[in-house]
């Protein structure tokens, strides 16, 4: 084994640089010293043994780090709670690596169990790309919505319309809302279309309770913990889902899609958001199949649409964008709406 070139070392020393760029320096200072250690075949190469080849897709540095955060957050390794901001620390990247080593040694049964976990974001920014595409939506068919999630963890972006989102000049959203998303949307912004969500529904292999306290850790343990517009985003949004109700399915996404149909007199719409990487090319074809065979159901007073933020190259050369597009029934027509960040905001509409 050389651990050195391993893909498992690049997958830590390139998620290291993508946190440090989206703005948590703690991460990105983190996962270089993790990386130094696996190298060294230190306490971090003994946890992620076993795991040197597994696909970059797979996320496996958000895993650990998601394990970590959850010690801090649930009082289980007590001692990194003073350099974790999101329990009131201060982060000190060579002050906290001893104690971090020692969290991951004492808790090494715990962090082997959080690589086998799909990170549970719920990143509630991407409810800015969604639901300006949700309003593109409903004013083209100005029908209520019949609303589904794929990849949906605990639902929250189910409740997207419950959000505020405020950009340059206004706002779109209840005034009174506990999830504020700045800077949400920039460019040729969405229609104020009427939106009625008359059903909302989601679907994951692992569905998360946020309303219950183990959920809510869960949740929390994969925001970076030194962002807090996320956190204090992710806790209204809690809030919310504790009064509007969404029911969440167990059930992977081929099986989810094969179950839906089309009304009349509404628009069903699918979404999803940075969930399709976790899919196995079967599944994913699977689910494309899917979709097509929903769309073959739309009619004119009972349309359909496939919604997503996903990453996606223009061109087979193009650099990989987030971007929102919508293919609609009947027709099919495949639009690119907005580019964004892996986060959401600023959503840039086009």
């Amino acid at each position: 084994m050389n651990l050195p070139d391993s893909r498992l070392v690049r997958s830590l020393h390139l998620q290291g640089q993508v946190c440090a760029g989206m703005g948590s320096p703690m991460y990105g200072e983190l996962l270089d010293r993790v990386t130094a250690d696996v190298e060294a075949g230190g306490v971090f190469a003994e946890i992620l043994s076993g795991h040197e080849s597994d696909s970059g897709r797979l996320a496996l540095p958000l895993r650990l780090l998601g394990g970590l955060h959850r010690l801090a957050l649930d009082g289980r390794a007590s001692r990194l709670r003073r350099w974790y901001p999101s329990t009131g620390g201060q982060w000190d990247a060579e002050a906290a690596w001893p104690d971090i080593a020692l969290a991951a040694s004492d808790h090494a049964d715990h962090l082997r169990a959080a690589l086998s976990q799909p990170p549970q974001t719920n990143e509630v920014g991407r409810a800015a790309a969604l639901i300006g595409g949700l309003l593109i939506l409903a004013h083209r068919f100005a029908l209520p919505v019949r609303l589904f999630e794929i990849g949906c963890s605990a639902g929250l972006n189910l409740r997207a319309d419950y959000y505020r989102y405020r950009y340059p000049n206004g706002q779109w959203g209840p005034t009174d809302s506990p999830v504020t998303i700045d800077d949400a949307w920039r460019g040729q912004l969405p229609p104020a279309a009427a939106l009625r969500i008359v059903e909302r529904h989601g679907y994951d292999i692992a569905p998360l309770d946020a309303t219950s306290r183990d959920g809510e850790l869960t949740l929390l343990s994969y925001v970076w913990p030194d962002q807090p517009a996320r956190l204090d985003r992710l806790r209204g949004a809690i809030g919310i889902a504790r009064r509007v109700p969404a029911p969440l399915h167990r059930c992977d996404a081929v099986d989810a899609v094969a179950g839906l149909s089309v009304a009349v007199g509404a628009l069903s719409v699918l979404w999803h958001s940075i969930m399709w990487q976790y899919l196995s090319a079967d599944d994913q074809a699977a689910v494309r199949a899917g979709i097509d065979a929903l769309g073959a159901q739309a009619r004119a007073n009972s349309p359909f649409a496939h919604l997503m933020l996903e990453p996606h190259r223009r061109a087979p050369d193009s650099p990989v964008e987030f971007t929102v597009r919508a293919r609609c029934w009947p027709g099919g027509d495949d639009t690119l709406l907005a580019v964004c960040s892996p986060h959401g905001p600023p959503v840039t509409w086009e």
